[in-house]
């Protein structure tokens, strides 16, 4: 396959083997080799991630806040300057037009972080609900450069690169900062991921792409640093039943459906969907998203597979992958409210109608307690 745009980190990831998939019409390394064997290296020791297509969308100007309060459902005003966020923008419906992070860089400045199909989606979304307000809304675009630095030991491998103090008492889970990372000037580094370990991502200026590549490689060389791909990432974060916008995730289910009720915080006054919201918060969901547990690795599904209990389908599968730290075959699913109870035995009808016993799950099998994300 030819593909037309290169990721800033595209030669370099060649040289090392990638499978190149098309991602947002970018080649986008699927694996170098055994996505089991990347998996792991986020797992026990670094994995870096290229995830170019995350760009960001700069929110900006006296309004700005009350602005942001008004699009998502969460409460920015809880985050001051260096903080991070996690929430979604809501229809009037209380559907999920997105879920997205979203970096507070001053009292009345802000960048949000697109699942990244969704970006354009969510810059028409912006606009379209600014009014009079005084904003100015600026898609980033790709002049920024991105890695994610995974694992156990991405502590270890950046305090090499940096000056900056990435103790958990100076940079806190969803904390970022302004950095100077491997001589790499306005490199903004968050203790952030997708991968349910310790871990940081970088943004930063995109012609030090090829530095910041090699540089992470040949300072983690004994740390048992590797590259990861996509499939990696998608193994990764079903461990941690992370949902993904467009599979898990659409404008039709809501948070409190998706189990991101934590996120809604409907005393901070109104929103765009609050109303629905709070209807649905005391009525109740009528389904729910919950994880699938399957007996071991060779357990098989697909997106689509129906969801069975007492021999009448209760749910869709939305998401499968190999859950390799778990030695389980792991699903998401939205099922119907009165079934999705943890321990819950039911079966996943494939399309040659055959029958996989799987349990229901309502907390992440691995590190439920974030552990790991938080040491």
């Amino acid at each position: 396959m030819t593909f037309m745009r290169h990721t800033p980190f595209y030669h370099q990831q060649a040289a090392l083997g990638a499978e190149f998939v098309d991602r947002f019409g970018f080649a986008a390394a699927y694996h170098y080799g055994s996505i089991e064997a990347e998996h792991r290296a986020a797992r026990e020791g670094v994995g870096i991630f290229d995830v170019y297509g995350q760009t960001m969308i700069d929110v900006q100007g006296s309004d700005a806040l009350d602005f942001l309060q008004w699009i998502v459902v969460n409460d920015l005003s809880k985050i001051a300057p260096g903080g991070v966020i996690y929430t979604s923008l809501c229809n009037d419906r209380g559907g999920m037009v997105d879920d997205l992070t979203i970096f507070r860089l001053g009292p009345s400045h802000f960048w949000l972080s697109p699942t990244p199909a969704r970006v354009s989606v969510v810059a028409d979304w912006l606009e379209a609900h600014r009014g009079e307000r005084q904003i100015s809304i600026v898609p980033l675009g790709y002049r920024n450069a991105y890695l994610s630095v995974q694992g156990p030991r991405s502590r270890a491998l950046l305090e090499r690169l940096t000056s900056a103090d990435l103790s958990d008492a100076a940079l806190k889970y969803f904390r970022w900062s302004w950095s100077t990372v491997a001589s790499v000037p306005n490199t903004l580094l968050s203790r952030t991921g997708y991968s349910g370990e310790l871990g940081y991502e970088l943004f930063f200026p995109i012609e030090y792409a090829a530095h910041m590549w090699s540089s992470l490689f040949e300072a983690g060389a004994d740390l048992g640093v590797k590259p990861c791909g996509l499939g990696a990432l998608v193994t990764l974060r079903m461990e941690k039943r992370y949902p993904l916008y467009g599979l898990d995730l659409n404008d039709e289910i809501t948070p409190y459906e998706a189990g991101l009720g934590w996120t809604v915080k409907l005393a901070k006054g109104d929103f765009i969907g609050r109303a629905a919201l709070e209807t649905q918060r005391s009525a109740g969901v009528r389904r729910k998203l919950v994880q699938l547990v399957f007996a071991d690795l060779n357990s098989e599904a697909a997106i689509g597979d129906a969801v069975h209990s007492a021999g009448a389908e209760v749910g869709r599968v939305t998401s499968v992958a190999k859950g390799h730290s778990l030695g389980r075959t792991l699903a998401l699913a939205y099922v119907a409210q009165d079934r999705a109870v943890d321990g819950n035995k039911v079966h996943v009808l494939d399309k040659m109608s055959r029958e996989n016993a799987t349990t229901i799950a309502l907390k992440p099998l691995y590190d439920p307690d974030k552990q790991r994300l938080l040491s």
